[in-house]
């Protein structure tokens, strides 16, 4: 998951509004989004290659988002993989700040990331490139592979076309969420930040919607939770053009953890 968008509290209808790129090698094995039949109270897609997710829902309302951490350093060898925290979070009821808080003992194991999570009360945020636990407040906010709201091209790019979104729509349409997301225009070489990779990769991955011949972006996600708890959960494959739509109301008072 390369890019995120998520508004906490900021629209008359809705608590909470994401919209989300995965990028990915195309060749990387994936499942679509669905229910997992191990864990059947959680809906996401799944990396078959390591068996977590970028981005999930619990029936309970529970959700979590994760990107990895751009940088030119090489990866940990028997790293953990970052896919699990999102799975993890997923999977146990602990509040939004404990877990993060318990996280800290071991966040320097995994390769570069960032994790959003929120069990329904608050929304955290951390990084292993910055470990301080966030409890964020209402606000519009956005993240791709450097920390929380930095402010590279296509996050300002995003976070302004949301931002105008909910200005004009009181009913949010998931299909107007999902086009915004297909935007291809490049930064200039002057907006691109400088991770460490090569200026032509600096390039390619400035849009939002990324496009190559062996790496871009596989899916994207719009999760819109009301205010009374109804949950909107949508993922367009890129390559299928197949969409897939869930709606169902969270289920707080009878949730089955499994561990």
């Amino acid at each position: 998951m390369c890019l995120i968008v998520f508004a906490y509290d900021l629209h008359p209808q809705y608590r909470l509004i994401v919209a989300a790129n995965r990028d990915e090698f195309y060749e990387r094995p994936t499942t679509a989004v669905d229910w997992w039949e191990d864990h059947p109270q959680i809906l996401a897609g799944r990396d078959n290659q390591a068996g977590g997710t970028w981005l999930g829902i619990h029936r309970s309302g529970r959700w979590s988002a994760l990107t990895n951490y751009r940088e030119a350093a090489p990866l940990l060898k028997d790293a953990p993989s970052r896919g699990d925290l999102v799975a993890s979070f997923l999977k146990n009821d602990q509040a939004t700040e404990t877990y993060l808080k318990e996280l800290q003992a071991s966040i320097q194991t995994y390769n570069g990331f960032n994790l959003v999570v929120d069990d329904g009360e608050q929304i955290g945020y951390i990084s292993n490139r910055g470990q301080t636990v966030e409890i964020l407040k209402p606000g519009l906010y956005g993240l791709s592979n450097h920390l929380l709201d930095t402010p590279w091209p296509k996050v300002r790019k995003v976070k302004e076309k949301l931002a105008q979104l909910i200005e004009q729509e009181n009913k949010l349409n998931p299909a107007h969420i999902l086009s915004l997301l297909h935007d291809t225009e490049l930064a200039a070489d002057e907006q691109l930040p400088e991770t460490g990779i090569k200026l032509e990769w600096e390039r390619l991955l400035s849009a939002m919607f990324i496009q190559s011949p062996t790496y871009g972006t596989r899916v994207s996600t719009v999760l819109l939770i009301d205010h009374q708890n109804h949950i909107t959960f949508v993922e367009k494959d890129i390559k299928t053009e197949i969409e897939r739509s869930f709606q169902f109301s969270a289920e707080k008072e009878s949730i089955n953890y499994e561990l």
